[in-house]
């Protein structure tokens, strides 16, 4: 059943404070079908921790860019193995190899920055959401990451009217620091996302 605008805003009061494993309770009882997506950026661990704790079998959408860091790749291996993570790969349809030699990666006053970004992320999450037609998308989107996200909630919809659930939004670095310290959960900070260039601008898929 979808959620309308005033609903979302209602629940977003009733979660604010509520331990993340509840609210990822609550939508996927809610939902019929949930995904989760990654990049396993610093403290996505977090997301992943909490969402395999209620429900292990839930697809954990990873659409790797092909230029993540050394670090970032050991990274997501030891989280895929030590959380038995239910992982779908998703990458772009060239390799990086052949579009270091054609395109390279441009920066942001490139004119071709927005085909980068379309081939090595926009296209391989669309194919990902196509396959797996979810209602419920966990992601681990926080306050003060982009001015786009400010506007956002622990509860949001996406343009394609998925409810998209983050049930971390409202903590800082350093809450996810001691909750991380309390589960024994490694994080990785190497990590490297060639579409952005900024640290603090959108890559497309939440906006």
């Amino acid at each position: 059943m979808a959620l309308t605008q005033e609903e979302i805003q209602n629940l977003n009061r009733q979660f604010k404070g509520i331990p993340p494993e509840e609210i990822i309770s609550w939508a996927i009882g809610h939902g019929r079908i949930s995904v989760v997506t990654t990049n396993f950026r610093p403290y996505e661990v977090a997301i992943l921790h909490a969402v395999t704790g209620v429900n292990n079998k839930i697809p954990v959408i990873w659409c790797d860019t092909g230029y993540n860091t050394p670090q970032t790749y050991r990274h997501a291996e030891e989280l895929i193995t030590r959380l038995g993570l239910n992982i779908k790969l998703y990458v772009p349809k060239q390799t990086s190899a052949h579009r270091d030699v054609v395109m390279g990666i441009p920066n942001i006053e490139n004119p071709l920055h927005k085909e980068f970004t379309e081939q090595v992320k926009l296209e391989p999450f669309r194919r990902a959401m196509a396959e797996h037609k979810p209602d419920v998308w966990f992601t681990n989107l926080r306050k003060g990451q982009t001015a786009h996200r400010d506007s956002l909630d622990v509860l949001s919809l996406s343009k394609d009217g998925v409810l998209k659930v983050s049930p971390f939004y409202h903590w800082s670095d350093t809450q996810l620091d001691a909750y991380l310290k309390e589960k024994g959960l490694p994080n990785e900070h190497k990590y490297f996302d060639p579409t952005k260039v900024l640290a603090n601008r959108e890559c497309g898929l939440h906006t």
